[in-house]
């Protein structure tokens, strides 16, 4: 996995995609059991379909919050540290779809010790349709610079950061 420094990166720039493939109905049932959830809605068809009108057995959105974080995580590198993150669900993704993770640059902003990119996040069906948008913020070091210590935001110099407007 590569890892970036602040100066390698430009507005706009577009990391490779995280293809997460076709997600059957054992991958939702193994993450639901993974994190306790059992909803039905899960893991049952007919309850699914029947009781509750939906077209399809649903992917946990804590499991596309999940591929958002990694989405993030892997785009800028193992020097770089999460920070903020904030997203919305757009649209119900079903067993049997596949989901792609985009990132895109979208702001760049620096502090005297590092500096902070501002991901655009978005999982993608098959379709081409987003079904969760968001953004992330992430520190990263400088191009000779000293690794971004963790924790990083006791300074009162990082609350004066710009967030993306779309909240």
């Amino acid at each position: 996995m590569k890892s970036y420094v602040y100066e390698d990166l430009e507005i706009g720039h577009q990391f490779p995609i995280l293809d997460k493939g076709r997600i059957s109905t054992s991958h939702i049932m193994r993450w639901s059991a993974a994190v306790e959830n059992w909803h039905r809605i899960h893991y049952d068809y007919r309850f699914a379909t029947e009781h509750d009108k939906l077209p399809d057995v649903l992917i946990n959105g804590s499991w596309k919050q999940h591929i958002l974080i990694q989405l993030a995580k892997d785009s800028l590198g193992p020097t770089s540290w999460l920070w903020k993150m904030k997203f919305k669900y757009k649209k119900m993704d079903v067993a049997g779809d596949s989901l792609h993770g985009i990132a895109t640059i979208l702001d760049k902003q620096q502090t005297s010790e590092f500096g902070f990119i501002t991901l655009g996040l978005q999982l993608v069906n098959q379709n081409k349709e987003t079904s969760t948008e968001g953004w992330s913020i992430s520190a990263i070091p400088f191009k000779g610079g000293v690794l971004v210590a963790y924790p990083f935001v006791d300074k009162q110099e990082y609350s004066l950061l710009r967030t993306p407007i779309s909240e």
